[in-house]
């Protein structure tokens, strides 16, 4: 869950749909593969567009598993599919405090959040923020 959310981060920051676009649950290819793949692709749609990832920031809402000793290996891990640092990726974990279906450990959900700039540092083709210095 937390690499879908990542991946559908990245390609809503670039205006490219979600990971649903690009990988329906009712194609028979998707079935069972792995998630790390989607975010490669991810990370390949990005670096295409000439588009770098800044930071991102994931949160995984749920009662259980507790993740405080697995943080530094996904951040790693994380890292490594992206092709960036651990100290760009963040990995925070909350519960719902027996709030709700998550809260009862019915389910979990996660949010991410990512920041992505042009790679060159110039404008992003938009019109939106370039300026110039004299």
């Amino acid at each position: 869950m937390l690499l879908h959310a990542l991946c559908d981060a990245l390609l809503g920051a670039l205006g490219l749909g979600d990971i649903g676009q690009h990988f329906p649950d009712t194609d028979l290819r998707w079935k069972g593969a792995d998630s790390r793949a989607s975010c490669a692709t991810a990370r390949v749609c990005f670096t295409s567009h000439r588009y770098r990832l800044v930071n991102a920031d994931l949160t995984l809402l749920a009662e259980a598993p507790r993740l405080g000793h697995h943080r530094a290996a996904m951040r790693a891990n994380l890292a490594a599919d992206l092709e960036t640092t651990a100290d760009r990726i963040n990995v925070k974990a909350t519960t719902c405090e027996g709030l709700g279906a998550i809260g009862r450990a019915e389910g979990l959900a996660c949010h991410a959040v990512v920041l992505i700039a042009h790679a060159d540092g110039g404008s992003h083709g938009h019109g939106h923020g370039h300026s110039h210095g004299r």
